[in-house]
């Protein structure tokens, strides 16, 4: 008779456990920025996009998300740290459009049941589900405590949002005055939402084109902003996700030219793009700073092919479907250079015409001058002939065929 017990009691739990794991959400990555390693100063860039360092202050940052659900995860990042970070409290809220948490949404995130947290270095760090109703292309503020000295953050520098920082204390559930801002992503690098079944997720992979530089701040403006905007009001893909996996100045074969435009795109590829839950496809828009930017030796187009080619067989493996971009002309832009240009003409031929991805979007045509096509249409760049303005990534996210995505 015990040993019947016995045996009942392990059905039970099997029984248990089988019902916990069909009702679990099934996961989707709804916003993403890669994170790359800190810089705390550059003549190059502006300091509002420079890495950052808190202690005993509140960091309050809204991010767009593009799918929704029933369920919410957040990511936080200490991948570049070298040293733990503890955070205090952690809080999410939604956002209306006008920047004000709309009331009932508030929750704390918890950590393994906890309200506080220590990441190690080097590491991610995924907070627990909270059960709640996320629209499409939500706004979501997501604060945090950090109680001791954090060293320069793991960042993301061209964030397109301005994130506030708090006077000395916790403000996690209290509104503050900031007492500075910037417009870097500090210690976050995702957030998930939950469905009954899995949402399909797009994945943009590039450089500052698609990171959405010069674009306008708080205003969601980037390409993948504006294709994710096309699918929330497409009735048949209203349930796909766009993720930003873009990080400004980022190359295909090098590292970045300064620490803040990240590990290569082959060397980031897995964690950047095959680790978001739901990924299906990827867009590949890169190679522009691989042929403008260093001063060594000059990448040519077969080794930036064998780039692209690594990058395709690696999504294959894992059964993601691959849109390759055409690279945008160049002409008068800082570091340009006519065998440079030549490169780029190759590499955008065999893009268009080798059949090695699943699909291809001709940026180059749709954003270049037809009366000097090797240069951006004025209307359409935003000043540096390198990166476009509001107007021509919009030209770009109307550009992308949705049925590629299908």
């Amino acid at each position: 008779m015990t040993l019947l017990r016995s045996f009942a009691t392990i059905l039970l739990l099997f029984a248990g456990e089988a019902l916990q794991a069909r009702s679990a959400p099934a996961w989707s990555a709804s916003w993403a920025a890669s994170p790359a390693p800190p810089l705390a100063a550059s003549k190059m860039l502006p300091a509002a996009v420079l890495a950052r360092a808190f202690s005993n202050q509140t960091v309050d940052q809204a991010v767009r998300l593009s799918v929704g659900g029933s369920a919410l995860r957040v990511r936080l990042t200490n991948e570049y740290g070298e040293k733990s970070l503890r955070v205090g409290a952690a809080r999410v809220a939604l956002l209306d459009e006008a920047g004000k948490p709309i009331p009932g949404t508030e929750r704390a995130l918890t950590f393994a049941g906890a309200g506080t947290t220590v990441i190690p270095p080097r590491a991610p760090w995924v907070s627990d589900p909270i059960a709640m109703t996320v629209p499409t292309r939500a706004r979501l503020r997501i604060s945090l405590y950090f109680p001791d000295d954090t060293g320069l953050c793991t960042c993301h520098a061209v964030g397109g949002e301005t994130a506030t920082i708090s006077p000395p204390g916790d403000f996690t559930d209290l509104s503050f005055q900031p007492v500075g801002s910037f417009s870097a992503r500090a210690f976050i690098s995702a957030v998930d939402v939950g469905n009954a079944t899995p949402r399909p997720v797009i994945v943009t992979f590039g450089d500052s084109i698609t990171d959405g530089f010069q674009s306008s701040a708080d205003s969601d403006r980037r390409w993948p902003d504006r294709l994710a905007e096309r699918l929330a009001a497409n009735k048949t893909m209203r349930d796909y996700g766009v993720v930003n996996a873009a990080i400004s100045g980022n190359r295909i074969l090098s590292e970045g030219f300064i620490p803040l435009f990240g590990d290569s795109a082959v060397a980031r590829f897995d964690r950047d793009v095959l680790s978001l839950p739901g990924a299906r496809t990827v867009i590949l828009l890169e190679g522009i700073n691989d042929i403008g930017q260093g001063s060594g030796p000059r990448v040519t187009a077969d080794a930036l092919i064998g780039g692209y080619r690594q990058i395709i067989a690696r999504a294959h493996a894992r059964g993601l479907k691959i849109i390759g971009g055409t690279m945008l002309p160049y002409e008068g832009a800082a570091y340009y250079r006519p065998e440079g240009n030549a490169v780029r003409k190759t590499v955008n031929l065999w893009i268009m015409t080798s059949g090695a991805f699943d699909g291809t979007i001709d940026f180059d045509k749709v954003m270049r001058d037809p009366a000097s096509p090797d240069r951006l249409r004025a209307d359409l760049q935003s000043g540096d002939w390198l990166h476009p303005n509001d107007a021509g990534y919009r030209a770009m996210g109307d550009a992308v065929p949705l049925s590629l995505l299908r």
